[in-house]
């Protein structure tokens, strides 16, 4: 049963210094022929699927509050009318700051969403500027004061940290300045430099000075502590949430479970197979005009690579890896299976065992990525 789906909106009305998902500017974007591709998608899918009830679906990109309100509005038609979904749906729309005019706003409440995932980043005006952005930290109170007053109370925000030109005290500004939002969930993330941006440039000609391994740590490490201290459980290495307000969506992620993707350049995982669709626009809508999917690549992941995912992606939760879970759904005994990889990070205090989950050690956060790769390639 496939309870998750990703929508993708690739449009943007301008392209950050560090983003490389697929994106393109809206200016003279055929936007309303891609909804009309993202509707025959969904149906073209349901068709082969059946009807499947969601728990959860989200909106991402791109900018999908780059949308005018009407396309909004026909967006979240499109979607209520094809997904089928369970009363307690979790619908989340990602947004800037900035962008969500009072119809938009309206348009998206009164379409069934009742989450919103808001790119803030920094509340440094200059830093906002040097990475690209254009919203200001000002943008951030009114919007998410906006979405309150139509009647959202379930709003997350993204920070990012490690950024060119952050010290330890300027992050630490701005979670204190996050911290009077009076929201339920943040997402805390260093910056990684992706080929094809904007920065990865700037680092390869040496003009990117970014504060280094040790300052990133503290401010991991500073994000861990305010946010306990502030209420704020971690559940996932970089996702913190008041009880109760957890992000249903990436948790199916990293419990490895099934979820469509719609839209180009989206991934999806359906019947053991991950995919991925056509990025360009016109590679992605063409095929569905001829009534096909516009599928660029398809892997049928094997056992042995199933079992590798469940514990890289597991592990990044705080809870772990069930054991018992794992035994059930792969009938092998985790343990056994990686009795060296195991002995060995134990030895290293980067994990441990409690009842019957295996879990990363708040030593083993800081070194996630090594923890992970420990497991790849073990059992070919």
């Amino acid at each position: 049963m496939i309870q998750a789906a990703y929508i993708h909106i690739p449009f943007c009305e301008h392209i950050c210094h560090y983003c490389d998902f697929n994106k393109v500017f809206l200016k003279g974007q055929p936007v309303d022929e891609y909804l009309d591709s993202l509707e025959k998608e969904m149906k073209l899918t349901i068709e082969k699927y059946g009807e499947q009830k969601l728990s959860t679906i989200f909106v991402g990109g791109g900018t999908p509050t780059s949308l005018s309100a009407q396309q909004l509005e026909r967006l979240c038609g499109i979607i209520n009318t094809e997904l089928q979904h369970h009363p307690g749906l979790e619908y989340t729309f990602e947004a800037n700051p900035g962008d969500l005019t009072e119809d938009k706003l309206k348009a998206l409440y009164e379409g069934g969403v009742n989450r919103l995932s808001f790119g803030v980043q920094s509340f440094n005006n200059e830093l906002l500027q040097r990475i690209g952005r254009t919203h200001k930290a000002e943008d951030v109170f009114s919007s998410i004061e906006a979405a309150k007053k139509i009647g959202f109370n379930n709003i997350s925000v993204d920070l990012i940290y490690s950024l060119p030109g952050q010290t330890l005290e300027d992050f630490q500004d701005t979670l204190k300045t996050a911290f009077t939002l009076d929201i339920q969930h943040y997402s805390g993330y260093s910056l990684i430099i992706e080929p094809k941006t904007i920065f990865y440039n700037l680092m390869r000609k040496g003009k990117l000075p970014t504060p280094g391994e040790d300052v990133e740590a503290s401010m991991y490490e500073v994000l861990m502590e305010e946010m306990t201290s502030h209420g704020f459980q971690q559940y996932e290495i970089s996702n913190f949430a008041k009880p109760g307000f957890e992000s249903k969506h990436n948790l199916t992620y990293w419990n490895n479970e099934q979820y469509f993707g719609f839209g180009a350049g989206s991934h999806g995982y359906v019947a053991g197979n991950r995919y991925s669709n056509y990025g360009p626009l016109k590679k992605y809508m063409q095929p569905l005009e001829q009534g096909e999917f516009p599928i660029l690549q398809e892997h049928k992941v094997p056992i042995i690579e199933q079992m590798e995912e469940e514990l890289f992606l597991g592990l990044r939760k705080n809870k772990g890896v069930n054991l018992l879970l794992f035994a059930e759904k792969y009938n092998e005994n985790l343990l056994q299976l990686f009795d060296k990889e195991i002995k060995g990070l134990i030895s290293r205090e980067l994990i441990e065992i409690q009842s019957e989950y295996l879990t990363l050690t708040e030593k083993g956060r800081f070194l996630g990525n090594e923890v992970f790769q420990s497991f790849i390639g073990v059992l070919e």
